[in-house]
């Protein structure tokens, strides 16, 4: 023993400080022998704190090895590990998932000892888990059943809504890449409908009665998207059991990878081997076995920027990049909103119990005026807000049902533009001065950001609801822009 501990002056404030705490905090000396244990570390472990201080870690989790033990790890090397997610099987034999960092603890330059601060997401994956393990028996339900059964894709071509020039040509486009089986790379920004694309080039080819099954690679810890990728082997790892990738489920059918930029590295490596040869093996497994998946890839951020910024590989590019598809934002197609409101009118009319029949020419101009930023999706959300401020006796949107980052600007009384204006209409909004089109849309967007802090009094989390993206994509815009974020920091100079 080294005697370390947390004695001493101040240590039972320190303690306290500790055990409040809503994460696990687990600390041992540089023998790997626990010197302190908190309260929401005990409750994790299913263990008791006496049972635990004195003892070592081999002793409580006889599941971990010296390979695969963060704080022995860290003991050895002396470099911290954060955010690493760990299963492991205590003494009880209770299962347990956390995500750890972990921290040497360095004294005149010797370790001596190790801190680790881990959060329960047991309960998480056992929920993941049982997803898994609900769309593996569909998947076997599927193999079981006649070839000739319908497929999964929900949308075909003739649910996607546009005429606009660059609509159509991306339709045209699309189904063009139908008639082969050839990899898709489809582009564009958040909330212009690339799984409806995905599932419509899916529905209209060869594979329309075979598995459609999609990915969204930003949702699962690269750490758990390996095994839902490629599949586990029994006795992979902790609770490992005989499970089939999504390669596996796809087989014969589509497999749409969504964020395909958020995948890690070291999996884009594998998937671009699958994609070379078709070989497929499970995590812990010993045979590879063939599949034949045709891959639909998305991403929400142009190529370029992706390669450039060393987060999406050349090679698995250059594999994906067969058919490239890329989808404009509704700013550039805007001579389509007043086709989408009706859409959206028709799809929530029944699902409120109301006959809305349209928009005033205010609440249109409004809609026609905006940037756009969440682009279909947003403008869904708003049709939605919309509904839920009317009266059930109304039958027409009017421009105080709006949402109010969309009432924050100017009111006009410019007649909606008409479908060879779609551009023209934003130009005329943002500035009388000729501009690029980049810079025509920063513009756009840096007002919508604007009005949209204003309406909800510099709430972040509220203004990024409302425009339709994530909290840390506004957070950026802020920055890029240099939008402050409290009137404030304006009067300081932040």
């Amino acid at each position: 023993m080294s005697g370390l501990s947390i004695s001493g002056y101040g240590a039972p404030y320190f303690e306290w400080m500790l055990n409040i705490m809503d994460v696990g905090v687990h600390l041992t000396d540089q023998e790997g022998i626990t010197v302190f244990y908190n309260d929401k570390m005990a409750e994790i472990d299913g263990l008791a704190r006496n049972e635990v201080v004195g003892k070592s870690i081999f002793h409580l989790y006889p599941s971990l090895t010296h390979e695969t033990s963060t704080l022995v790890k860290v003991l050895q090397t002396g470099q911290a590990i954060p955010e690493k997610i760990q299963t492991y099987v205590n003494v009880t034999g209770k299962r347990i998932t956390t995500i750890n960092s972990t921290y040497p603890l360095i004294e005149h330059g010797r370790i001596i000892g190790a801190l680790e601060v881990a959060k329960d997401i047991t309960s998480i994956v056992h929920l993941h888990d049982q997803i898994l393990d609900l769309r593996h028996q569909l998947y076997q339900t599927k193999q079981q059943r006649d070839s000739k059964d319908t497929g999964t894709a929900k949308y075909f071509f003739s649910d996607l809504i546009g005429a606009s020039p660059l609509f159509l040509d991306a339709v045209s486009l699309a189904k063009k890449a139908s008639r082969t089986s050839s990899p898709v790379l489809i582009c564009g920004p958040t909330g212009t409908g690339k799984e409806l694309f995905a599932q419509s080039i899916h529905n209209a080819g060869a594979r329309r009665s075979r598995p459609f099954i999609a990915q969204n690679c930003a949702a699962v810890p690269s750490e758990l998207m390996e095994g839902i990728m490629f599949g586990t082997a029994r006795g992979a790892f902790t609770g490992a059991i005989d499970r089939a990738g999504l390669f596996e489920q796809a087989s014969g059918g589509t497999l749409f990878l969504d964020e395909l930029n958020s995948l890690d590295l070291f999996l884009q490596a594998k998937l671009l081997r699958v994609l070379q040869d078709g070989m497929v093996r499970r995590i812990g497994g010993t045979g590879e076995q063939q599949v034949n998946v045709r891959i639909i890839a998305a991403m929400n951020m142009e190529p370029k920027e992706a390669l450039e910024k060393g987060i999406l590989r050349y090679d698995l590019f250059f594999r994906l990049n067969v058919v490239n598809l890329y989808l404009p934002p509704l700013l550039h197609r805007q001579e389509d909103i007043p086709l989408l409101t009706h859409h959206f009118i028709e799809k929530f009319n029944p699902m409120f119990g109301m006959k809305i029949t349209g928009l005033t020419p205010g609440a249109m101009n409004r809609l026609m005026s905006y940037a756009w930023p969440g682009n279909i999706r947003e403008l869904g959300h708003a049709i939605e807000s919309a509904y839920i401020m009317m009266e059930l006796e109304c039958e027409t949107i009017e421009e105080q049902h709006l949402p109010a980052y969309l009432q924050a600007g100017p009111q006009t009384s410019t007649p909606m533009p008409s479908k060879t204006a779609a551009v023209s209409a934003a130009a005329a909004h943002t500035a009388p001065s000729p501009m690029k089109l980049t810079e025509m849309m920063e513009q756009l967007e840096r007002e919508a950001i604007v009005g949209a802090m204003l309406s909800h009094n510099h709430n972040i989390t509220l203004a990024a609801q409302a425009l339709g993206i994530k909290r840390q994509a506004l957070q950026y815009k802020l920055n890029r822009y240099g939008i402050a974020r409290k009137p404030e920091e304006r009067e300081r100079g932040e």
